[in-house]
């Protein structure tokens, strides 16, 4: 399968994933729960969730369609499979079931398996790893803000 092809599977997977854990959070960040927090004083404002959303997962997108193209292992679907799920369960836990402990584990195990992307699968060429730090980043600060109202509501 040409890398193009497997670019826009994975975009298709990782965009339906956002909409599945989008759907699961119920109104989430309009809640009147989720307003009602004592939140982070870094907390982004809600358009930039959706922006960063956007670019993490053309990143991440291109980045799978090169790691992909050279594995096709189980433990590689295995660790994907796991990626999407915790992405997906995360919002539904914390936005939905206002479970911030449980959430905070499921965020930490999701920083966990994309930091296991970026230093098990190389790719070639090297640069091309490098297209999963803004997802890396996004998930220290996403991370931080989760800790943050279980730790301060």
């Amino acid at each position: 399968m040409s890398r193009l092809k497997l670019f826009f599977i994975f975009l298709i997977i990782n965009f339906s994933a956002l909409g599945i854990g989008s759907w699961l959070m119920d109104n989430g960040p309009r809640s009147a729960w989720y307003q009602s927090l004592n939140k982070a004083p870094w907390t982004p404002p809600g358009w930039v969730f959706g922006a960063a959303w956007t670019s993490i997962m053309i990143a991440f997108s291109i980045y799978l369609s090169y790691v992909f193209y050279k594995n096709t292992s189980k433990k590689l679907q295995v660790v994907f499979a796991l990626q999407i799920v915790l992405n997906v369960i995360w919002n539904y836990l914390f936005f939905n079931q206002h479970l911030v402990l449980l959430g905070l584990i499921t965020i930490i195990g999701l920083t966990a398996v994309v930091f296991y992307f970026f230093f098990k699968y190389k790719t070639t060429p090297k640069a091309i790893s490098y297209l999963l730090l803004p997802y890396m980043i996004w998930l220290l600060i996403a991370t931080s803000l989760n800790a943050y109202v279980l730790i301060n509501n």
